[in-house]
């Protein structure tokens, strides 16, 4: 799991780890990443912790390297933020900050598929997560909205060149969550309610991190 350290990272971290996956967190930031750890080890599950940036080609692939060589890379679940700037209109953007989540998200997966794709081909097997938000544009959300649907098309030439080799390739797409996780909430609190953009969702809602990471599971 690559952004590790994040609020869905972690979420879909500890859900493998409940189904009894030896989970590898990879990230930035160490300390984020060894609280993830201790959760994941505390709750009775393995985890090991890498110090990666995902925008290093270098770095990743010697951890997915080093990874395979283990037991193998069965799943890989990218979470990592895309540094993106909303709330601007357009029209007051810096270009440079409207391309930056755009080149960030297409580095970063391209990076993570490609160093993982590499082992999961040969194995034959593997699946390759790629988490992304809405496929409608709202104003004011700056290079979000392309660099989601340049996931989009990077997700489908990968499953192109991936998939006969029996690896599978899936675009997880979330609008956004409403800031909690399912097991920090107080029982008898109000379940997540019916927002904008949620139409259409298999939730209804905006899905709690919770319930995106019942859906990478």
């Amino acid at each position: 799991v690559y952004g590790a350290g994040g609020a869905i990272g972690s979420a879909v971290a500890r859900a493998y780890a409940r189904e009894g996956a030896t989970v590898h967190l990879a990230g930035r930031t160490r300390s984020t990443l060894d609280e993830v750890a201790q959760r994941i080890r505390h709750d009775g599950g393995v985890a090991h912790v890498a110090q990666v940036d995902v925008l290093d080609r270098a770095a990743v692939e010697r951890h997915a390297d080093d990874v395979a060589a283990g037991r193998g890379i069965d799943i890989c679940f990218n979470a990592t933020s895309n540094d993106d700037v909303q709330g601007t209109p357009l029209l007051a953007m810096p270009f440079e900050e409207f391309l930056r989540p755009v080149t960030k998200a297409v580095t970063a997966h391209f990076n993570v598929a490609v160093a993982v794709g590499r082992h999961m081909t040969r194995s034959g097997r593997g699946v390759i997560l790629v988490m992304a938000g809405g496929r409608e544009a709202i104003p004011r959300l700056g290079g979000s909205h392309v660099a989601w649907a340049a996931l989009a098309g990077l997700c489908r030439q990968l499953a192109a060149e991936f998939g006969p080799y029996g690896v599978r390739v899936s675009w997880l797409l979330s609008p956004g969550s409403p800031g909690y996780d399912d097991h920090d909430e107080q029982p008898g609190a109000p379940g997540p309610a019916a927002a904008p953009g949620t139409v259409g969702l298999l939730t209804g809602h905006l899905p709690s991190y919770g319930e995106v990471a019942n859906v990478a599971v």
